[in-house]
């Protein structure tokens, strides 16, 4: 028999090359051996001395997955079928890295003489007793941290019986710091592109299939195998909180940007491939949320009780199914659809016409079995949102269990009745226990046989996103090819020309801009009232610099007064207001900037009630709720007033179409970014790049428009007209030239 490979030691693993086939790496750690057979080897991950079906890396991945799901116990299937909470990879004091904080031999980090790369008690628990083996991960310190945390998981898995690696993900990571100033040789933690919103106002799917395509090769070289993205709910409701995560509201342009983002995320070429566009530069693209979660009630959001219903008064639920069913679903590329679907926490409202249920749709047989595996055949994983199946206790409560419409149900009973709407995996779960009294029920219900068919079932879907993407032949990442991969010159690049592409341009009166001279420029300060984050945390009210200013001074010479100024950029965000609170209950949630009282809302609301309250009517008539931000308003005017005839350029920071109206007339530029660096919005004030972007979505022309549009249907409120005529609609946006009218604007805009 001729020798066809041959083994180098790497940093923690070994690497074996196979001429001819597919290379494989172990860790001396696992202690696992090595197969030969036909010159080629095998890594012998079940310890049985043989070469098993699921160990041969020359057999296609359901003969693979089917063989290993067939050797599995229920607890270990159980084990699978979990994805663990939040894991932190950083030792810095960001609050992240703070709240899931693990121990080492009992102790905290800073107190134990572990470091940052070795696994937490947490972990190998989860990990050896629960079976668990994904896992998601929020900050990593830096590209080598994650890489050596990564080879230490997998070394650690590798070990455990069977061998089954670990599949590790995130959430979106390639958000800007607006701060730090873009350089493309110098290179960074990882490359830096606008918010899901601004790829979606730069209306170019082979952008967003490029953006997939590079964050999945930075996303690799961390050991990540599955993004828990792209977020494609249609944002029909302009309040929602999680707008800026979407492609905005226009169903075509998602579909179009969801079969992209997942076609550039998943396919792996040339010596990457494995089979079928899968391989080890492959991705997972985990799609959010179905069947849609853009439509809640008065703009409130189901990661709280106040808001898990989704309303559908426009009768239009079918259009939300259209970025997964002809997007995300249909990819142009070899591997022909996303590989996981996340259902949304929402209860999606009277729409379940056939068993007459209103849960969350993680619980909806109709909804989970009938709509996605049936109608739409999609035989994918299907992932809960994170903790459903878990207690509530607070009404605006954001760490805390979200098990809406099935509150009466026990824990078990929950993940039963999610596994028989045809769930396969519990989103931040690490424990197997109640998957385990899940399957006991089951039993009792359907006989062992039935519930083992249905166990291994999801077993075989979940292992598959494993074997395609080449993790059980090599799950290691060498910590120097990281560095240079992660945040190199040509993906930063990349991604501050995307930042640029994604900026608005809604207003240049009498062509102010761009302005190429070096003048002198006023910045006012923010003013910021006392609030609360995501999690209930007051934060206090401050002053703040809007910008780096060492980052204006490239541009422009900064000046501390307004009247030694010859023109002024205020930087300000899209007014913030919370749709619920312990003390005044129900609230609008308002897009402008001045208080604001609803007088024409819904006098009874279409959806209600939880055990928590009294009344199921969630009606915020007649009610008055202000924005943490109005000075952000204030400011615009004083500055006005201030530089008298002088140029006032606004440049807003939109997570949510805005009401313009209020200080509209009094600038003379209104420039729109989705979450990008200063440098780009300066780079468009200065005319060193002419602005393209167009909006996603509509601008409204006041909050009555808002108050009386349909939650679930898109393009239906009045526009806002600025003093030059301009109506700001979806794809609208300006150029040095005036209102674009190219082919992006003829595709979406006529039909």
């Amino acid at each position: 028999m001729i020798k066809k490979w041959k083994k180098i030691k790497k940093e923690g693993y070994n690497l074996i090359l196979n001429e001819g086939g597919q290379n494989i790496a172990y860790s001396p750690k696992s202690n696992i051996k090595i197969i030969e057979e036909d010159g080629f080897t095998f890594k012998n991950l079940s310890r049985s001395g043989k070469l098993e079906k699921y160990e041969d890396w020359r057999l296609p991945a359901e003969e693979r997955a089917k063989d290993l799901a067939s050797k599995m116990t229920i607890r270990q299937i159980a084990g699978l079928m979990l994805y663990s909470g939040h894991q932190a990879i950083s030792s810095s004091d960001d609050p992240f890295a703070k709240m899931f904080a693990g121990t080492y031999k009992g102790k905290k980090l800073h107190e134990s003489d572990a470091k940052i790369i070795d696994l937490t008690d947490q972990q190998m628990e989860f990990l050896k007793n629960d079976n668990l083996r994904h896992i998601l991960i929020t900050v990593i310190e830096n590209s080598e941290i994650g890489a050596m945390w990564n080879n230490n998981v997998q070394a650690f898995s590798e070990g455990l019986s069977l061998g089954i690696p670990v599949n590790i993900s995130t959430d979106p990571r390639h958000g800007t710091s607006s701060d730090t100033e873009f350089n493309a040789g110098a290179g960074g933690d990882i490359s830096k592109w606008p918010e899901p919103l601004g790829l979606a106002a730069t209306f170019d799917a082979e952008l967003v299939r490029n953006f997939g395509s590079i964050a999945a090769k930075e996303y690799r070289s961390l050991g990540i195998t599955t993004a828990l993205s792209p977020q494609v709910d249609i944002a029909t409701e302009p309040r929602w909180m999680r707008f800026n995560g979407t492609f905005g509201e226009d169903s075509t342009l998602s579909a179009n940007l969801a079969e992209a983002y997942c076609d550039g995320f998943q396919t792996s070429i040339g010596e990457f491939e494995i089979n079928h566009g899968w391989g080890f530069e492959s991705v997972n693209a985990m799609v959010k949320h179905w069947p849609g979660g853009g439509s809640g009630e008065s703009g409130r959001d189901a990661h709280y009780a106040y808001g898990k219903f989704a309303v559908y008064p426009g009768n239009n639920f079918q259009e939300h199914l259209k970025p997964f069913v002809e997007g995300a679903f249909k990819l142009k590329g070899k591997t022909n659809t996303a590989s996981a679907v996340m259902p949304y926490y929402t209860i999606s409202y009277d729409q379940d016409k056939k068993n007459n249920e209103n849960v969350g749709n993680s619980y909806s047989k109709y909804i989970i079995n009938d709509l996605l595996r049936e109608k739409y055949n999609y035989n994918g994983v299907v992932c809960t949102d994170w903790a459903i199946t878990e207690d509530n206790k607070e009404m605006d409560a954001f760490i805390s269990g979200k098990c809406w419409g099935v509150e009466n149900l026990s824990v078990e009973e929950r993940h039963y009745k999610a596994l028989m709407a045809g769930v396969d995996q519990f989103g931040g779960n690490n424990q197997v226990d109640p998957v385990i009294k899940a399957y006991e029920i089951g039993v009792k219900e359907h006989g062992e046989e039935f519930m083992r068919s249905r166990f291994e079932k999801s077993a075989v879907r979940l292992l598959l996103n494993l074997f395609r993407t080449g993790l059980f032949e090599n799950p290691y990442v060498d910590a120097e090819k990281s560095k240079e991969i992660v945040g190199n010159s040509e993906f930063m690049q990349a991604g501050y020309n995307a930042q640029l592409k994604s900026i608005v341009m809604l207003k240049n009166k009498e062509n102010i801009i761009p302005i190429k001279e070096r003048k002198r420029v006023y910045i006012p300060k923010r003013r910021i009232k006392e609030s609360k984050d995501w999690f209930g945390n007051i934060i206090p009210a401050y002053e703040k610099e809007p910008v780096n200013k060492a980052i204006i001074e490239k541009y422009y010479d900064v000046v501390e007064t307004p009247k030694d100024a010859e023109f002024s950029i205020v930087f300000i965000e899209s007014p913030k207001t919370v749709g619920y609170t312990k003390e005044d209950g129900y609230l609008p949630i308002s897009l402008q900037y001045r208080k604001y009282t609803s007088l024409t809302t819904r006098e009874k609301s279409i959806a209600g009630g939880d055990p928590l309250e009294i009344s199921a009517n969630r009606s915020y008539l007649n009610k008055t709720n202000y924005a943490s931000n109005e000075a952000d308003l204030d400011i615009i005017l004083e500055t006005k007033e201030v530089m008298g005839k002088k140029l006032v350029i606004v440049s807003i920071n939109m997570t949510n179409p805005t009401v313009v109206a209020e200080f509209e007339k009094y600038v003379d530029g209104i420039i729109v970014e989705f979450g990008v660096q200063t440098q780009a919005v300066m780079d468009i004030v200065s005319g060193k790049f002419n602005p393209s972007g167009l909006l996603p979505f509509q601008m409204p022309i006041n909050m009555e428009t808002v108050e009386n549009q349909c939650e679930d249907v898109p393009h239906d409120m009045e526009c806002y007209k600025d003093e030059l005529g301009n109506v700001y609609d979806f794809s609208y946006g300006l150029d040095f030239n005036g209102i674009i009218n190219d082919g992006r604007v003829k595709k979406y805009k006529t039909r």
